[in-house]
């Protein structure tokens, strides 16, 4: 399959989609250049990062030589600082990080404001007087609240991971979103802060080995989580704020501006003036 490239019907949106890869793509400004930027450096991304794979999907440590593709790179840069904390892969920062390299080649076109959305893993351009603005949904389609980011919040990225997206999850959150300063950073900490959320040995949480679900997962055979049951609203607090614990050390370390986390209609966060919540009314069994 060949890359694709269409202007979606509303003429101010472009999709890219490559195999697993599928972006939406805005700008304001000289847009048919950005567009037409973004769409040529779209051609050998999945490509590039398919001819690395098996070393991306390796545990991660300080002595594994750099790749040599620039989103793979971008990928690597990303982690770097991540891997003291948890285990973890370059391909864990891989839809962030695609988003990051698109985005940057827009950059050549005159343009106040863009955005590179890979599948919620979000890229951001803003120059002065611009803002960017988005709504958080569960994955019932239920209202979380939503995110703004003014031009001179140090915030380029925000991504989004939990049990029910794209990969698998070693975490019970619905979902984490994160914001940091580019999309790569922001996919790693959401993937990790997620994964963080968590019970031991509850009765109601379902692991099983990664390797189990997917002979190709970068995981292996560590535990992921198949299903959550009930949890009481005590327990939900606890695993919440297991994960308020690990975003809190990493914005300590100025890895990541916030985060805000939810599960079972329940959630915290760390950066009200960025994230606007939805306050919704818990469901007792």
């Amino acid at each position: 399959m060949e890359p694709a490239a269409h202007i979606l019907s509303c003429g101010k949106r472009l999709h890219l989609q490559h195999g697993p890869i599928d972006l939406i793509i805005g700008a304001d400004g000289d847009r048919q250049h950005a567009f037409r930027a973004a769409t040529e450096r779209f051609q050998t991304i999945l490509t590039d990062l398919v001819s690395e794979l098996p070393e991306l999907r390796l545990p991660f440590t300080h002595n594994v030589p750099p790749p040599k593709g620039a989103t793979a790179l971008r990928m690597d840069q990303a982690v770097r600082p991540f891997i003291e904390t948890a285990f973890v892969t370059r391909m864990a920062a891989v839809a962030g990080g695609v988003a990051d390299t698109v985005l940057n080649a827009m950059n050549v076109a005159d343009i106040s404001r863009a955005y590179v959305n890979n599948g919620g893993d979000i890229a951001l351009h803003l120059t002065i007087g611009t803002n960017f603005t988005m709504a958080m949904a569960g994955h019932d389609g239920a209202e979380l609240g939503s995110i703004k980011i003014n031009f001179d919040d140090p915030i380029r990225g925000i991504a989004t991971s939990g049990r029910h997206g794209r990969s698998q999850s070693r975490g019970i959150a619905d979902s984490v979103t994160v914001l940091a300063h580019d999309a790569a950073t922001a996919d790693i900490a959401a993937t990790l802060i997620a994964n963080r959320v968590s019970l031991l040995k509850h009765p109601a949480i379902i692991r099983q080995p990664a390797s189990d679900l997917d002979d190709n997962s970068d995981l292996g055979n560590l535990p992921v989580v198949t299903n959550v049951g009930h949890l009481m609203p005590h327990e939900v607090d606890q695993a919440l704020q297991s994960g308020r614990t690990q975003a809190d050390t990493y914005i300590y370390r100025n890895m990541i501006s916030g985060a805000a986390l939810f599960l079972q209609d329940q959630s915290v966060t760390t950066c009200p003036a960025q994230f606007s919540i939805t306050q919704r009314t818990p469901h007792y069994a």
